[in-house]
């Protein structure tokens, strides 16, 4: 499955949708209403959605069957991708980011790999969603670009060991994890990186559009990975390249940490960034990430 989250009217009136065929949209909320009545709040919440496990899932299955039975004849019923209005996939407790997770980022980026994965966070109101602007802040002229495979967490969990670790997947989605290059050092000699200034500024994180469910990519490791802006080609790799797989991510971080449905594991980005390039984000550029099996995520830049 293919899931997203959207509005039409209102942000406030978020709905869960599922692709369904020649890249239509089915807003299943609408659906179980025209068939059931008042629909649930897990078809308004895809975080909720998860949080229900294998049996919601079900649901949709069921749903989209009966959306089959009507002839696909539901006035309103299908929406193309142009008529909604993107929302972040999820709404996650925390968001994990990998550094130096492929060797040819860390060579760019003037960092040795590592043994154990070095992981840092995201603020979770950094997220923004496909087709939504990013932003050059007041405070940086040089944004940068990440394209990443993330895993979305779909069942609770805490100190998982990798031979479990798919069990606790929902799905995998695009994150582009933006960074503030000139703002990377911290001013003291006794530290290195500045995470809150370099990683963290509003609208740092564009995601999506999809959640393809973990059945649909049954090898994440294999995965065509590719960023353009304006058309030209930044970023090119493939996930086969990650140091740190995911079951060893997912093992590490759930270490005395609790995961929760709806929480982000985003692996790492190949090399092609501005830090490597010298080509940072420009107001009116476009960018565009590609993840095979999963779609093309589209934010465009804008001045703050």
């Amino acid at each position: 499955m293919r899931l997203l989250s959207f509005y039409r009217g209102s942000p406030k009136d978020s709905r869960v949708g599922i692709v369904y065929k020649d890249g239509k949209i089915i807003d299943l909320a609408y659906l179980y209403e025209y068939l059931y009545g008042t629909p649930p709040d897990w078809l308004t919440d895809l975080t909720k959605l998860l949080e229900g496990g294998s049996l919601t899932l079900k649901l949709v299955n069921e749903l989209v069957n009966e959306f089959k039975k009507l002839d696909n004849n539901l006035p309103g019923g299908l929406l193309d991708e142009d008529s909604v209005m993107f929302l972040p996939v999820v709404k996650p407790k925390k968001i994990f980011c990998v550094a130096v997770n492929y060797n040819e980022h860390g060579k760019e980026a003037g960092s040795a790999s590592i043994e154990e994965p070095y992981i840092f966070m995201k603020r979770i109101d950094t997220l923004v969603a496909h087709k939504q602007p990013i932003l050059i802040p007041k405070v940086s002229s040089q944004v940068d670009h990440e394209i990443e495979l993330a895993v979305i967490i779909g069942k609770k969990g805490k100190y998982i060991s990798a031979k479990e670790a798919y069990e606790y997947i929902a799905g995998y989605t695009i994150f582009n994890d933006v960074s503030f290059r000139d703002l990377r050092k911290h001013s003291s000699p006794r530290y290195n990186i500045n995470w809150l200034y370099a990683k963290n500024l509003d609208t740092a994180s564009p995601i999506g559009p999809y959640l393809v469910t973990r059945d649909e990519i049954p090898d994440p490791h294999n995965l065509t990975i590719k960023l353009e802006v304006n058309g030209e080609i930044r970023q090119q790799g493939n996930t086969r390249s990650m140091i740190h797989k995911i079951p060893e991510l997912i093992e590490y971080v759930s270490k005395g940490i609790t995961l929760y449905p709806g929480d982000v594991i985003s692996t790492g980005t190949p090399s092609g960034t501005g830090l490597g390039t010298g080509k940072f984000l420009k107001e009116g550029d476009v960018m565009v990430g590609y993840i095979e099996k999963i779609g093309r995520l589209e934010n465009r830049v804008m001045r703050e």
